[in-house]
């Protein structure tokens, strides 16, 4: 055989395994349709969460990859959980007419986790700057004075800041360093992004409290996972959260 002809029955038999090892590993649930017309066609990953139903704190996770025009199983399913009080509608980048007759709509402090499509603009750890250079997120170490603003009242509502370089305008908040070491990794879920008051605030991705307990509002997993997670995890391919029901 000539070499040419060597090359591509190479090329032809790699592009062959790889696209057997895709629809090998495509055992995942597809995104919910209601959610799915959402999804920016910029967006390259979906961390899939599901729930078997709206009061579940336990959920499952997959993330997916987008290759040549559809979606991969890359890993998962991986253990989740979600709020003690399991899902309510969130404020993304989906649309309000599709939420389902009589579900739930995401209120400050209601300790659901919000059901939607969501930007992950960032991480954050409490390990500094230079530890964390395994994140393809843009990466915020953790101070003492880093906190969440979850004060409806406040400018800074849903944010998270330095409050040694903004002027305090708010009576309650999160701090970020915590003795339970919830946050020493997590990102940022980009729930409610237009901060409108009362409509839920600092929603993140974190450890869970311990293997199979749910949150105040937010999604977690064990620390092995969320390193995991986190290390998948690409600006460049403008990742997104998808989270809903198993039924949708």
């Amino acid at each position: 055989m000539k070499s040419g002809h060597i090359t591509l029955a190479l090329v032809l038999l790699v592009v062959g395994r790889l696209a057997l090892t895709w629809r090998a590993r495509d055992d995942a649930p597809r995104v919910p349709a209601l959610l799915a017309s959402s999804v920016s066609p910029h967006c390259r990953q979906i961390m899939l969460v599901l729930s078997p139903h709206d009061t579940s704190e336990d959920a499952r996770l997959w993330l997916l990859e987008r290759h040549l025009g559809g979606w991969t199983n890359v890993a998962g399913p991986i253990a989740a959980t979600l709020g003690h009080k399991g899902l309510a509608w969130g404020t993304g980048e989906h649309s309000s007419a599709t939420m389902p007759a009589g579900f739930r709509v995401k209120r400050e402090g209601d300790k659901c986790s919000p059901a939607g499509v969501f930007r992950i603009p960032f991480a954050f750890g409490i390990a500094a700057a230079e530890k964390a250079d395994w994140l393809r997120l843009p990466y915020t170490p953790l101070t003492t004075t880093i906190i969440g603003v979850d004060d409806p009242k406040s400018r800074h509502y849903n944010t998270v800041v330095d409050n040694t370089k903004v002027a305090r305008d708010w009576d309650s908040n999160e701090a970020m360093i915590r003795h339970d070491r919830l946050y020493e990794w997590g990102a940022f879920i980009a729930h409610n992004p237009e901060r409108v008051p009362g409509g839920g605030s600092c929603i993140f991705l974190h450890l869970w409290p311990a293997p199979g307990s749910g949150t105040a509002g937010c999604t977690a997993m064990s620390a092995e996972d969320l390193r995991r997670v986190l290390a998948w995890l690409d600006v460049a391919k403008e990742p997104r959260l998808v989270q809903g029901l198993e039924s949708w």
